[in-house]
């Protein structure tokens, strides 16, 4: 995992993310939708109870990922890529 990734997840214990669907935009970008589930170590907040829905858009190029954006938040992606529901 890379150092940013983990340290936005260090705080977390039993930190994961399912896939909840992925979207070709077209020949060069995906849309991957997702949730997060977690516990704060410190705090005991649990991630289920609270909407936990992002999104990473890939850009890929040559048959590799040339640029990913993370979305914490489901509903800006959408909305920036004019996909809102």
């Amino acid at each position: 995992m890379a150092n940013g990734a983990r340290a936005n997840v260090e705080p977390w214990q039993d930190f994961s993310f399912a896939l909840a669907e992925y979207r070709q935009l077209d020949r060069e970008r995906v849309l991957v939708l997702h949730s997060y589930r977690g516990r704060g170590k410190t705090s005991g907040v649990d991630l289920g109870t609270v909407r936990a829905e992002g999104a990473q858009l890939f850009h890929i190029r040559d048959r590799r990922v040339a640029r990913l954006v993370h979305y914490w938040d489901r509903d800006r992606a959408l909305s920036d890529l004019g996909l809102a529901e």
